[in-house]
């Protein structure tokens, strides 16, 4: 009796031993040597649980390992890596993450203010010297995508939030990029600049519903040497979310905007997007109740003739703006330009021509605030040479604006004539993620009455990607 009371409570261990743990056969082989050191086990009982343990260690260890089941979806229903980026495969899901983060020492040097230095619209510090660390013309960002195929659709939702380095002053009525404001205990903008959906097929193309970047002058900025780095400052006392680049000295800002976008499929290295867009009001101009959407389209080719790569677009924006008082008015505008690849050397050549369109932002000193349409045009010639992980690049462009009339004359005197800017430029690849950038800035702002600012910006830093 006492045999079979010990057998049983062996046995009651070695199932405890083989529930917590059982490819652990150390363990087992250990507890049994205990039991019989102190007595619970003969030296027979020893013996016979010992070979049957090892027995049944020899019999898991051969055992081949279960087989994953598919789920009802068709799914392999399990998680395993993306074949690229961060992310995830869940079933027939995908989720993945990308984003950016950089930052800046930027130290700019303006003219001291003065009746001369007075440019309404110019883009040039006035004021001293400054220095900040803060973000270059992007601010960081998290973009989060889930994308699968229903139904013969590739469908996907997509997920875009940009936050900044330094703190913004949300009391000045500019949400997440409004003025900086450099005090402590402050809190820095998130821009949720994309929330979007698509869904296409092979031979239909895609149709994108939401907030994203527009078409117009889209692929000037995209191609622009700054938006990596810092570019013109702009209120680099008090940092906001990002600076200008070559924003307002070569093109006017695309911008994030609600739309309904279709994208045809790729013909031979052509492709053509149009879209419906949320009308815009003026932000210098009179009160407006738009009753009409803005329309943008685009149109790229994306080619090899030997060894030289090209890239060639052009795009087009127009919106009716229905003033409450005075006349109403429509704005349109219209960009193209190229990029051309030969060897480790990139050049890039953009114009733009516009009409009730603004300067630097969409809309922004587009009439005399009577509904009177200025006009206004732009260019930027660029050249970015790579060897090896060092690249050397330099740019110069610059965006003018007409008065609309006499009258608009006589009334704004110091009105922005021509903001431009020279940039040069260093790049060093740490690796695969981080870029270390420096940077030499000049900024020229002039009115049309003879006004003029110059500032001159050094900017050093890393942006890194994943």
């Amino acid at each position: 009796m006492k045999g079979t009371l010990r057998l049983m409570s062996a046995a009651g261990a070695l199932m405890l031993a083989a529930t917590a743990a059982p490819a652990m056969a150390g363990t087992t082989a250990d507890l049994l040597k205990r039991l019989h050191e102190k007595g619970i086990l003969t030296d027979d009982e020893y013996q016979e649980l010992s070979k049957g343990q090892t027995a049944e260690a020899a019999q898991v260890a051969a055992a081949p390992a279960p087989a994953v089941t598919p789920d009802a979806s068709g799914g392999a229903g399990f998680v395993r890596m993306t074949q690229s980026g961060i992310g995830l495969q869940m079933g027939d899901v995908t989720l993945k993450f990308s984003g950016s983060v950089n930052g800046f020492y930027v130290h700019d040097n303006g003219d001291t203010p003065s009746a001369t230095t007075a440019v309404t619209g110019g883009v040039a510090t006035v004021g001293g010297s400054t220095s900040a660390v803060r973000n270059g013309l992007l601010p960081g960002f998290l973009k989060v995508e889930a994308s699968t195929s229903l139904d013969g659709w590739d469908v996907g939702a997509h997920f875009g939030m940009y936050p900044g380095i330094n703190s913004v002053n949300y009391a000045a009525g500019g949400g997440a990029n409004s003025a900086g404001n450099p005090r402590a205990l402050q809190t820095a903008g998130i821009d949720f600049r994309q929330t979007y959906l698509t869904f296409g097929r092979a031979g239909f193309g895609e149709v994108k519903i939401g907030r994203d970047i527009g078409l117009f002058a889209s692929e000037a900025i995209l191609n622009d040497i700054t938006l990596l780095s810092s570019g013109t400052p702009a209120g680099n006392v008090a940092p906001s979310n990002t600076t200008l680049g070559r924003i307002g000295t070569g093109y006017i800002y695309t911008d994030f905007q609600p739309q309904i976008t279709y994208t045809t499929p790729n013909f031979s290295g052509f492709t053509a997007s149009v879209g419906i867009f949320e009308p815009l009001s003026s932000l210098t101009g009179p009160a407006e109740t738009n009753k009409q959407p803005g329309f943008q389209a685009k149109f790229v080719y994306d080619g090899k003739f030997g060894d030289v790569g090209t890239r060639l677009w052009v795009s087009g924006v127009t919106q009716k703006h229905n003033v409450d008082v005075g006349p109403d008015y429509t704005g349109w505008g219209w960009d193209a330009g190229a990029k051309v690849t030969f060897g480790p050397v990139t050049v890039v050549g953009t114009y733009y021509d516009a009409s009730g369109l603004g300067t630097t932002a969409l809309n922004l000193f587009d009439t005399d605030g009577l509904g009177n349409k200025r006009d206004s045009h732009g260019f930027y010639l660029q050249g970015l040479a790579t060897f090896g992980k060092f690249s050397v690049g330099g740019s110069y462009g610059e965006s003018n604006l007409d008065y609309a009339n006499i009258a608009d004359a006589l009334a704004n005197p110091t009105l922005v004539d021509k903001n431009s800017s020279w940039v040069g430029q260093v790049r060093y690849g740490l690796n695969s993620w981080v870029t270390l950038l420096g940077e030499y800035v000049r900024s020229n702002s002039q009115a049309h009455n003879g006004n003029e600012a110059t500032s001159s910006a050094v900017a050093a830093g890393a942006i890194l990607f994943f």
